[in-house]
């Protein structure tokens, strides 16, 4: 492999550091020159390496370090310095290090029930017997329970409320991260910002004994295995694994989970598999699900009676959670579109009632869903099956 990927990263490391410590000290025209000079690394690596994945996280510090270039400019301002002038190096390190893991913490419980999940019934029991029944009683555990969950399927389907809804069942925490915030802000140290989170909830989970769990959405963009790796990866892939295998070592009672969703389980490698004890396979809705999916977003809508839910669910074989909310969305736009273009629409006038749209009728739905196809192929759920066969680990 060229070490060209991982020089041009170290270099925008570098200088990125190096910048901040000149902003911090106040010598504005040293910074800029710093903070350009990661710039031009950066997107010389995006250039590239355009397939690169992590490129998106790249692309938001050129942004960040440009907006910094231009509130230096402005010499007559005053600028509040990156970090603490006053502290020591290593201080201003672990400050900026401590300001970027906080922000992945949701500082309060996601606001989702275990009602708003709609069907997915294996899946939460078995979140609900790796995380809620431990959390709970632990004493009813005697040889442990499972650390690693991955949850798995066609996008849209609610992994991400099922996480939700988990963690608002507990009486603990919810660190939410995507894999690009994992390899996040310190460029050249992606390794350190995971071992970096994994103590930072170790330490919730030790000092106040409550549970914690670490959602990671699209995990294969982290873990997926690869013909060439570029950068840090390989590097964050064996410090995951360290990590995971620290929390499901023997003795622990820890109330530590990991919860990796991802679309494309077939992507990742088998050691990661193994350290995911838990993998549930979140599928497209049920047709019961369907039904409970159209009257929770027709609940707010004004449509005609003709409009059932269950008659609609039919109609909607084969498409994902999210795609019957668009669907509702959509019927919701269509009337309110048809009210705008009347010619008895006029604009409001204070104290006059205002015209309301027609009610949905099921002619509406049935064009919606003509002309929106679902947003997963019959190819994608046969890939599903055919690994769930293999793999698949309730």
């Amino acid at each position: 492999m060229s070490l060209a990927p991982q020089e041009l990263e170290n270099s925008a490391s570098k200088f990125a550091a190096e910048a901040i410590k000149l902003d911090s000290q106040g010598a504005r025209g040293m910074a800029i020159s710093s903070y350009q000079r990661a710039i031009d690394s950066l997107i010389k690596l995006i250039h590239l390496y355009p397939e690169n994945k992590l490129n998106r996280v790249y692309q938001e510090r050129v942004a960040a370090y440009q907006n910094r270039i231009k509130a230096l400019q402005m010499t007559n301002v005053e600028v509040e310095p990156a970090v603490d002038p006053k502290a020591t190096p290593e201080e201003q390190k672990q400050s900026l290090a401590k300001n970027e893991l906080d922000s992945l913490i949701m500082k309060e419980k996601p606001n989702v029930s275990w009602a708003e999940v709609i069907g997915l019934d294996d899946a939460k029991n078995a979140l609900r017997e790796s995380i809620v029944y431990p959390a709970k009683r632990p004493d009813l555990f005697p040889l442990g329970w499972p650390r690693g969950i991955l949850l798995y399927g066609p996008p849209g389907c609610g992994k991400t409320v099922l996480a939700a809804a988990t963690a608002s069942e507990i009486d603990g925490y919810f660190i939410n991260v995507d894999a690009a915030s994992m390899m996040s802000k310190w460029l050249g140290e992606a390794e350190k910002n995971v071992s970096k989170l994994f103590v930072m909830a170790r330490g919730m989970a030790e000092k106040e004994g409550l549970p914690v769990i670490l959602f990671i959405d699209e995990v294969d963009s982290l873990l997926g295995n690869r013909n060439s790796e570029i950068g840090g990866e390989i590097r964050v892939k064996n410090q995951f694994l360290t990590e995971m295998d620290g929390i499901n070592g023997k003795g622990k009672d820890l109330k530590l989970y990991v919860i990796g969703a991802t679309n494309k389980p077939w992507s990742l490698d088998w050691p990661f598999l193994r350290r995911f004890t838990k993998r549930v396979y979140v599928s497209l809705p049920t047709l019961e699900a369907r039904v409970n999916l159209f009257e929770l977003y027709t609940a707010p809508l004004q449509k005609e009676e003709k409009a059932k839910p269950s008659e609609l669910a039919k109609l909607a074989d084969g498409y994902s959670a999210s795609d019957i909310k668009d669907i509702c969305q959509s019927a919701q736009l269509m009337v309110v579109n048809d009210l705008f273009r009347s010619p008895e629409f006029k604009d409001p006038v204070v104290g006059e009632a205002q015209p309301q749209p027609r009610p949905i009728t099921m002619p509406d739905f049935k064009e919606i869903i003509t002309r929106r196809k679902p947003s997963v192929s019959m190819e994608m759920i046969r890939a599903y099956y055919k690994w769930s066969d293999q793999f698949k680990a309730l």
